[in-house]
């Protein structure tokens, strides 16, 4: 009992250790994140432990409802954007290019691309690695299944995933993010 005693002490205390060593060294810039920035990575963690992928775990997916054809949710996306005042900027039709390379009839992939330019200015002018972002991007896949999806990369690491952005950026960027799932939703169920 005592040897039980001693090892659970000897936990307790390397526990204690760990912890003041851990929050010396990462408390004060844990204390500049977003108040958001446990929710996004606990859901990021969350999904990646349930699909072991990152790349699904950094990816907003919607399917498609059933009898929409991937001409009508263009169609829709385009309209929706252009009603929030978002620029539809180019279409990727990533199926016609594979047919074109092998010959050969590919599944339905296509990346239409999509626009802020006030706010993309507001991006660059914060940090040009945010480019990498622009424009945003909503991909059609029909999966091996034949159903359609609509893909966007979730934009939440962006903006609550680190340090807090300055309120107008972050006010702007929250704005294009929902955006983004408004447009994905209603296209997915063919409103225009």
């Amino acid at each position: 009992m005592k040897l039980i005693r001693s090892i659970l002490a000897l936990i307790g205390l390397a526990t204690l250790v760990a912890g003041s060593i851990a929050y010396l060294k990462f408390g004060p810039k844990l204390a500049e994140m977003d108040p958001g920035f446990t929710t996004v990575y606990s859901e990021f963690a969350d999904r990646l432990l349930e699909t072991g992928d990152p790349g699904v775990a950094m990816m907003w997916a919607v399917q498609v409802n059933e009898g929409l054809e991937a001409d009508d949710v263009i169609e829709s996306l385009k309209s929706l954007a252009t009603s929030r005042s978002f620029l539809f900027v180019g279409e990727s039709p990533f199926y016609k290019q594979i047919k074109a390379i092998t010959g050969e009839d590919y599944r339905y992939v296509n990346f239409l691309s999509f626009c802020d330019a006030s706010v993309g200015k507001l991006m660059l002018e914060y940090r040009d690695q945010y480019s990498g972002f622009m424009p945003c991007r909503i991909a059609i896949v029909e999966d091996k299944n034949g159903r359609l999806w609509l893909y966007s990369m979730n934009l939440d690491l962006m903006i609550h995933g680190g340090k807090e952005l300055p309120d107008n950026l972050k006010s702007a960027a929250m704005r294009v993010r929902n955006t983004i799932k408004e447009i994905m939703q209603g296209a997915a169920s063919g409103e225009f």
